[in-house]
């Protein structure tokens, strides 16, 4: 039996529907967005939203764990269940985790084990694969990176790296400065995974170049770069200047100040940005003290830091930075789902399935209430979550 969502505003999200409906097929398959008079004569389970608003489901490309979990340690199995049911709660239907290491042998071993787990079913979000943040950044803007797991770029370990995970590898963070990485750069090129700027010390010109060649994508813009000076522009001032690239934004109301939010949605629209949480293990958990990266992490108030002071992460989830994008920075709910949806889909090349409300792609959908509070989340047509309704 069909399934049809309906009495909703709909967010597709190239366009926006006030009196809509969206409906899928018993495979989890949309067949049906738009307006609900033109879809009247679909039959089916109908569930009326009351006047929610329907999205796609949230995509968090960044992220390092959560509820407690952190990727790549312990019993991956039930620990990737278990952030997989959690994670479902906030919207997020799909995840790709964020994963680096002391060594080589320990990030092959975490890529190897991960690798069958994915062709399996999960109960909540789906895994889409891995992003490597390192180990081939600059020391110098480690950020909350260990320092000690960081070197020089590799060939052979990054070809490692990919005959592991059998296509699994979604996007790589690099530093284009250091020695190596162009060659690094065009490797991850020529398999089509993404070549992500990042945790870089360099100059606008070497940025720029970077951003015109094969880094198509920016992590966690404005954090761990070279800020932008009206001389010396740095990285920042190249993803501000680019023309194509997309970038990732810790929208958690910590990282990164509301002005300099605005900033890049101006200089860069809401085709290109993408909204990631960048979440520690203690996201979604009380104050405390945690490890991220092989390093002790406190926690207060929301805030992760390392005993530096460093920040270390986030402890938002994505559909907070969604709601924070609209109350801190000003852009229109619309832009906000579109940045936390279908750019981190095509980002990761696969928009073609998931990422917008379209028939044939996968019925991946979270309800939001108007005060832009997640109340259901449908993964592959199932009901996976379902809070009450406050809106």
């Amino acid at each position: 039996m069909n399934t049809i969502l309906f009495s909703c505003q709909l967010i597709t999200p190239f366009e926006t529907i006030s009196d809509g409906m969206v409906a899928w097929d018993t495979k989890g398959k949309i067949i049906y967005a738009g307006y609900a008079k033109e879809g009247a004569s679909i039959e089916g389970k109908r569930i009326d939203l009351k006047g929610m608003t329907a999205v796609p489901g949230l995509i968090d490309i960044h992220m390092h764990g959560g509820y407690g979990i952190a990727f790549g340690f312990g019993d991956l199995s039930e620990e990737l269940n278990k952030y997989s049911e959690w994670i479902a709660k906030f919207g997020v239907t799909g995840f790709v985790l964020s994963i680096t290491g002391p060594d080589s042998d320990f990030i092959l071993q975490a890529i190897r084990e991960y690798i069958p787990l994915f062709e399996k079913e999960f109960a909540g979000a789906q895994p889409l694969g891995l992003h490597l943040e390192g180990p081939f950044i600059n020391p110098q803007k480690h950020g909350a990176f260990n320092p000690t797991w960081i070197r020089l770029p590799s060939l052979e370990e990054m070809s490692a790296y990919l005959d592991a995970g059998k296509g699994w590898i979604r996007q790589v963070s690099l530093a284009p400065e250091m020695e190596g990485a162009d060659q690094i750069a065009d490797l991850l090129s020529s398999v089509n995974v993404c070549v992500a700027l990042a945790h870089s010390n360099t100059n606008f010109e070497t940025a720029s170049r970077a951003l015109r060649g094969k880094y198509t994508h920016v992590t966690h813009t404005f954090n761990a770069q070279t800020p932008f000076h009206h001389r010396k522009p740095g990285v920042v001032g190249a993803v501000l200047s680019s023309d194509k690239v997309s970038a990732e934004l810790i929208a958690d109301g910590v990282h990164v100040h509301p002005a300099a939010m605005q900033i890049l949605t101006r200089c860069l629209g809401a085709k290109r940005i993408v909204l990631i949480s960048d979440a520690m293990p203690g996201a979604g958990l009380p104050d405390g003290t945690y490890t991220l990266l092989g390093q002790q992490v406190a926690v207060r108030n929301g805030k992760a830091l390392l005993p530096d002071g460093t920040l270390a992460g986030s402890t938002a989830t994505l559909d907070a930075c969604v709601r924070n994008m609209v109350e801190l920075a000003g852009v229109p709910f619309d832009n906000a789902v579109r940045m936390a949806s279908y750019n981190p889909a095509e980002v990761i090349g696969n928009e073609d399935n998931i990422g917008s409300l379209a028939p044939g792609k996968r019925a991946n959908v979270a309800v939001f209430d108007k005060n832009m509070n997640v109340k259901m989340t449908f993964i592959n047509g199932n009901l996976v979550y379902e809070g009450k309704n406050n809106g």
